[in-house]
């Protein structure tokens, strides 16, 4: 008996589970959900692909049109480059890198994307302006971040 405890297999004693069976596999939100800022901005200075544009626009159900428009390009270039296997400019990379993280911890926090869309279309801070009138711009991303997380520790917005 004691001879099998020295002759253990590394990593065989841990129990692992295949991520895909539980449907959170490759989501975009698995894949580029970067809360490290530092890590945020290398992958931005990087580029991202297109697909990651598409996958977004998909993972939260808004038209490409709208989603360009949020991120400042139109949807022609971004389809010109999808077509020229060209990366997204970093500025770009990191608006989606950033609306990838918002969308995450809504998602996180208000327990489905549906509802959190509902929240991000809905007029707050006793205007008519909604969330989503702020996240054209990297800073409005990181502003609407912070709303949710202060709805997180039960201040009202």
């Amino acid at each position: 008996m004691a001879a099998n405890k020295d002759k253990q297999i590394p990593g065989k004693n841990k129990v692992e589970e295949p991520v895909a069976s539980y449907g959170v596999g490759n989501s975009v939100f698995n894949r580029f959900a970067i809360k490290d800022d530092y890590k945020l901005l290398k992958k931005a200075k990087e580029g991202l692909k297109t697909d990651v544009f598409y996958s977004l626009a998909d993972a939260i159900k808004m038209p490409e049109k709208t989603l360009a428009s949020v991120i400042n390009l139109s949807p022609r270039t971004i389809s010109n480059y999808r077509d020229q296997e060209k990366g997204l400019d970093p500025i770009y990379s990191e608006h989606i890198l950033k609306l990838i993280n918002l969308y995450s911890f809504g998602k996180e926090i208000f327990g489905s994307l549906e509802e959190f869309t509902l929240w991000m279309n809905r007029p707050f801070w006793n205007s008519d302006e909604k969330p989503l009138d702020f996240i054209s711009t990297s800073g409005g991303v990181d502003l609407i971040y912070e709303e949710i997380e202060k709805l997180a520790q039960g201040y009202p917005v």
